[in-house]
């Protein structure tokens, strides 16, 4: 609306001031005219006329009194758009004054309001209350800690464990595997040994690094039987098939060690036993010179010969 109210006052002011300067100009034009007056005419003027011309442009009373009351007017137009521009921006001054005023009033109400709410329920609830409130919060606060604590120190323990317990492990490990290879090394010697004394002694050390070894008991049984040992050899034997009671090689060399013991009954059960699991024995038995005591007797001849088995 103000804006509107603006544009029609300066629109009638702009009217005003066109026709003003119309007016005036109006003289100017005529005068314009008259000077431009055709040069062929070089008649020299007549006096009236020159001293009218001389005098200047003449304005008429109605016209200069018209043109004064119309700047009056104008004057009037400029002072009460003055004034009414004064007007309005004062009371947008003053509308923005007041909802200032009322914003930083209703803030500090509320403002107020809230720390006499705070206060009230402080008065209602009491200073012991918060006391207590605060040394709950302290001991909740420490009993969380502590519980933290105790269940973060139970993890660490468990992975020292669990780490203890690996390192062991590849400790373990490494002592196997180094045992392993020079159990390997001592068994490549043992082969290549042609003393079986010598090979007595590598597979005294076999023993030593791995106990019980049932094949290092089985070639250590086959060594004493070389060297006249029977007994020596049967004792091995018995102890490979107490660990392993279908020890092929064991109960092979048994066999051997009874035949050389003379008891031929046992040879025999042991070396049936022998062929029967394992049936690449049958054609060593064939030519082992520990059974030949044996060879006459058909029994043995029927393990060694693929026939039936004999029965006493």
């Amino acid at each position: 609306m103000f804006r509107k109210a603006l544009l029609q006052r300066l629109s009638r002011v702009g009217g005003k001031v066109g026709v003003l300067i119309g007016c005036l100009m109006l003289p100017l034009a005529v005068q314009a005219q008259t000077s431009q007056a055709p040069e062929d005419s070089r008649s020299t003027p007549r006096p009236e006329a020159q001293s009218e011309i001389e005098k200047g442009p003449v304005i008429s009373q109605f016209r200069e009194n018209w043109i004064l009351g119309e700047l009056r007017s104008l004057r009037q137009d400029m002072m009460e758009y003055r004034n009414e521009m004064t007007k309005q921006v004062t009371d947008r001054e003053l509308e923005v004054a007041d909802k200032a005023m009322g914003y930083a009033t209703n803030t500090v109400t509320y403002f107020f309001y809230l720390i006499a709410g705070a206060a009230s329920i402080l008065a209602l609830v009491g200073w012991s209350t918060i006391r207590d409130l605060k040394d709950n919060v302290r001991v909740y606060a420490e009993k969380e800690m502590s519980r933290l604590t105790v269940e973060y120190e139970s993890r660490l323990a468990d992975l020292e464990k669990e780490l203890r317990k690996k390192s062991l492990t590849i400790a373990e490990n490494q002592e196997e595997i180094e045992r392993t290879n020079e159990i390997h090394s001592l068994w490549l010697k043992a082969s290549k040994e042609p003393s079986y004394k010598e090979k007595i002694e590598l597979y005294d050390r076999i023993l030593e690094l791995r106990p019980d070894d049932p094949e290092a008991l089985a070639w250590k049984a086959d060594a004493a039987l070389e060297l006249g040992e029977q007994r020596w050899a049967l004792s091995l034997c018995d102890r490979v098939l107490e660990v392993d009671e279908e020890n092929s090689h064991a109960l092979y060399q048994r066999a051997c060690a009874w035949a050389g013991l003379g008891e031929t009954d046992n040879a025999l059960r042991d070396l049936e036993q022998a062929v029967n699991q394992s049936d690449a024995l049958r054609q060593h038995a064939r030519a082992e010179e520990m059974f030949q005591p044996l060879r006459d007797l058909p029994r043995f001849q029927a393990v060694v010969g693929g026939e039936e088995p004999f029965d006493p």
